[in-house]
């Protein structure tokens, strides 16, 4: 199967987007000590809204990260095509 440029620079980007976006909603999720991811107290303990949400973070960025390299290999492939095409 072969993609068009454009949808490899497009997978390309929504990968490099969607682990931005996830790795920035894990991290405000971890810091969040006072709301529902943890337990109130000394030593919050994760509650199950922490442990859902991680779990939802996690397979969205392993998602983007698939997405991402789809579209990288892609774009090596059209390099590739190019110079076998054009060996000057």
């Amino acid at each position: 199967m072969r993609l068009s440029r454009r949808a490899s620079w497009f997978l390309t980007a929504f990968g490099v987007w969607s682990i931005w976006i996830w790795v920035t909603f894990f991290k405000n999720l971890w810091a969040d000590h006072e709301g529902l991811a943890f337990t109130h107290g000394d030593h919050g303990k994760p509650t199950a809204y922490f442990w859902i949400h991680a779990a939802l973070a996690v397979s969205s960025l392993l998602l983007g990260l698939v997405v991402g390299s789809l579209g990288v290999r892609s774009l090596r492939g059209f390099r590739s095509a190019e110079k076998i095409a054009d060996p000057a």
